[in-house]
């Protein structure tokens, strides 16, 4: 079989396992706040939210695909290498993913793929074939990695904010409400999980269809960047799977370690992140599910008790955020030069 075959198939193939553990690595986030009010079983939280997923990317558009696609420029190089390149990037966010799940750590899995990426084309192929996005800044357009920084700066930011003035108003209108209005926004969770869970897919499994349809263009299998129908179908399904599978370790931590979750955090909390993450879907920004339903609970709790959030967790995280970046892109470069290192010897 054809060398450059293989190396597309074996890249296709890791992408969509980078899907899979994208997604029970952010199950946890999309179902801690219903697991920790107690509105849902696990088993309940997951095939509500398994259904959900697996609609997001059918029906929101390729607009996050288009943006993570065009993070780099190695069109010019030959397929091969290209290929080789973009292999190891994803192998980086894989192993970030499978570790920072491993010790329960809510990391975010956009940052993993970006920082791959960045990593393994800066060691392969130089600087120039990062598109930074800044030449475009100037002439008025957002794109390449200035974009998604920006965005995965801005939705976290939000998500305090929206989160905080969302639990003020709720607090305001159910003010008079009796006791059993929680059991009411327990049975409410049912709907706002399912946004949240929408919109979740809709953001998340749009970053490995960008970057299966950038393989399949450096190939040749395709003619243009444009995401083809299975591939979608394809990254739906494997991210759908990923949340069924649940990641229970990080459960512990968002549910349970920012802040204590009653019925009505909850619903606040799923009504904020799916907010934004769908916007941010929209407009072709890949927001960070881990950022944005975390600092939506700390925007929460802030907003009611700041001195009960656990802000040395948050500082947890937040120094987590901070790292998963550059710590993917160097991992992503060790890979590379052992992936190199490998070839040339033969094996």
């Amino acid at each position: 079989m054809d060398s450059l075959v293989v190396i597309a198939a074996v890249t296709v193939v890791v992408l969509v396992i980078f899907d899979y553990t994208n997604g029970f690595h952010d199950a946890s986030n999309v179902i801690a706040t219903a697991i920790a009010s107690r509105a849902m079983t696990p088993l309940q939280a997951v095939c509500v939210v398994g259904l959900f997923e697996f609609m997001g990317p059918l029906l929101a558009g390729t607009a996050v695909a288009d943006t993570i696609g065009g993070v780099v420029n190695i069109t010019e190089l030959q397929s091969l290498p290209s290929m080789t390149i973009i292999l190891c990037g994803v192998i980086a966010a894989v192993v970030w993913n499978l570790l920072t799940w491993w010790f329960g750590i809510p990391s975010s899995s956009s940052h993993a793929l970006v920082g791959g990426l960045v990593g393994a084309v800066l060691v392969a192929a130089g600087a120039d074939h990062v598109v930074w996005g800044m030449h475009e800044l100037a002439d008025g357009h957002l794109t390449g990695v200035f974009k998604v920084l920006l965005a995965l700066f801005l939705s976290p930011i939000l998500g305090f904010w929206v989160g905080f003035l969302m639990h003020r108003w709720m607090g305001f209108l159910l003010r008079a409400a009796p006791a059993s209005v929680n059991h009411r926004l327990k049975r409410t969770q049912f709907v706002t999980t399912a946004m949240l869970a929408f919109a979740h897919g809709a953001n998340d499994a749009q970053k490995s269809m960008g970057v299966i349809t950038l393989v399949l263009l450096l190939g040749g299998f395709i003619p243009a960047f444009e995401v083809p129908f299975w591939v979608v179908l394809l990254c739906a399904t494997a991210i759908a799977l990923g949340i069924m599978s649940g990641g229970w370790r990080i459960v512990r931590t968002v549910g349970f370690g920012i802040y204590k979750i009653r019925p009505l955090h909850a619903v606040d909390a799923q009504l904020t992140a799916g907010a934004v993450i769908f916007s941010a879907a929209m407009l072709g920004g890949p927001a960070s599910t881990t950022h944005v339903v975390s600092s939506s609970i700390m925007g929460i709790g802030a907003s009611e008790r700041p001195r009960a959030v656990r802000w040395s967790k948050a500082k947890e995280i937040v120094t987590t955020w901070v790292i998963t970046i550059p710590g993917a892109a160097l991992l992503a470069a060790m890979i590379y030069w052992l992936l190199g290192s490998l070839l040339a010897r033969g094996l």
